[in-house]
């Protein structure tokens, strides 16, 4: 027998069929680059390829771990290889399998190529998941049990390609992870999905992450239902970073291009103010803040409304607290902030003097719920006509549509239908 070192790499240079019983001398070559190139060949056997899966140079491991030819069992070797660059190589090449996964074949290989999948996105190593990830982010043929652990990972270098790409992800699917409390960055990934239904925006708008909201108002194709874009708006004053994409948002309705106007920057202003999908009445209603705020030279938010002692770091909620516990949340102090359109600090009013959760008052807004923003009034223990303005003039309601006192000048609802609609809201907890 030739000895196995003089059996040199110009046979592997030469390109050319190298015979088995040569491919078995090379395998026990003492040079791990000749048993290396000896690795990356398509063209030899099964078994030379299973052998060299067990090589102790790492480098030689990684070859087969990249090598199409090699056999499924060689896989299932390096699977569990101790060295992380061969589970990676491996990774990769398995991954780009999965677009066959449901071509005509032998069940067994499309059985063996998916558990290899599930277990490499069990893998301790987060590179190695990671590259499985990126690799199955765009495959619909992906098994969706492989890519619901990945959208699950603990590292969002994991989770966030899937979450973000993924066709093999359903609407149940991310609605079931957000409810999961996933890894910080993962509503921000799904927000920026090509396609958003209602359903998961409408989970996103209720988490308490800005950046992700933020996300999701600047993806011009996520479905965002309108009550749910009023919801925002509510909250919207206090962060600057939502004004832009609600300003922006391809569809708005007449009723939050006013209330936009209403708080925005003064360059967002002017792209309200060009918006062609607003019907000529909203068109000059937002003209007419415009030109308020201009006059007025300030912002409806910076306006005084005689809160003299206000701090700077008190949000409009901490004022209205602060007043109701020392006896100075007046009705009048109400009206003056209604007459300003100042909707914050009326909500905030309504809430403390209701003593009310904050969220159950934005709710009652956002909804435009008549008979809750009266109920609401009711509790706070002011006024009927107040409640009218209040309808009209921060809830947007239409003039007609308006509740008004009755004869009396009181309350036209009885006492236990408006209980009944603060037990409503009162059960609303963000």
């Amino acid at each position: 027998m030739a000895d196995k070192n003089n059996i040199g790499p110009e046979i592997l240079e030469k390109g050319e069929a190298i015979p088995y019983e040569v491919a078995r001398e090379l395998v026990q070559h003492d040079d791990p680059e000749v048993r290396r190139r000896l690795a990356a060949r398509v063209d030899i056997s099964a078994e030379i390829l299973y052998f060299l899966a067990e090589d102790p140079s790492p480098v030689v491991r990684r070859e087969i771990a990249s090598n199409t030819a090699a056999p499924h069992q060689a896989d299932l070797l390096l699977l569990r290889d101790a060295d992380e660059e061969v589970r990676q190589d491996l990774a990769r090449k398995i991954a780009k399998l999965a677009p066959e996964l449901d071509a005509d074949g032998v069940d067994h290989m499309r059985q063996a190529t998916t558990e290899a999948l599930e277990q490499l996105a069990r893998d301790q190593m987060t590179r190695v998941r990671q590259i499985l990830s990126e690799t199955l982010k765009d495959v619909a043929n992906a098994p969706p049990e492989v890519i619901n652990r990945l959208a699950r990972d603990v590292e969002l270098a994991v989770a966030g390609p899937v979450l973000e790409f993924s066709p093999v992800l359903t609407d149940r699917d991310l609605l079931a992870i957000i409810e999961s409390n996933p890894v910080n960055g993962s509503l921000s990934a799904m927000a920026r999905r090509s396609q958003v239904a209602e359903s998961v925006s409408t989970a996103i708008a209720d988490s308490d992450d800005e950046q992700a909201i933020t996300e999701l108002l600047s993806n011009s194709s996520a479905q965002i239902r309108e009550e749910t874009l009023d919801m925002l708006i509510d909250r919207a004053p206090e962060v600057e970073a939502w004004h832009q994409p609600l300003v922006q948002r391809p569809t708005l309705s007449n009723t939050a291009a006013v209330r936009l106007a209403g708080f925005v920057a003064d360059t967002l202003l002017k792209v309200l103010e060009v918006r062609e999908d607003l019907d000529p009445e909203t068109a000059i209603a937002v003209k007419q803040e415009v030109h308020r705020r201009i006059e007025g030279g300030s912002s409806i938010d910076d306006l005084d409304i005689g809160l003299e002692t206000e701090l700077e770091e008190e949000t409009p909620h901490d004022v209205a607290l602060r007043l109701h516990r020392t006896g100075e949340l007046t009705e009048e102090l109400v009206a003056a902030a209604v007459k300003k359109e100042n909707r914050r600090y009326v909500i905030a009013y309504i809430a403390a003097a209701a003593e009310m959760p904050l969220e159950a008052v934005q709710k009652a807004f956002a909804m435009q719920s008549i008979k809750g923003i009266v109920a609401l009034v009711w509790k706070a223990e002011f006024t009927m006509a107040l409640a009218s303005e209040i309808q009209k003039i921060i809830a947007k309601v239409p003039e007609s549509k308006v509740m008004q006192p009755d004869e009396d000048g009181g309350y036209p609802l009885s006492e236990d239908d408006l209980s009944w609609q603060i037990d409503l809201f009162d059960g609303f907890d963000g």
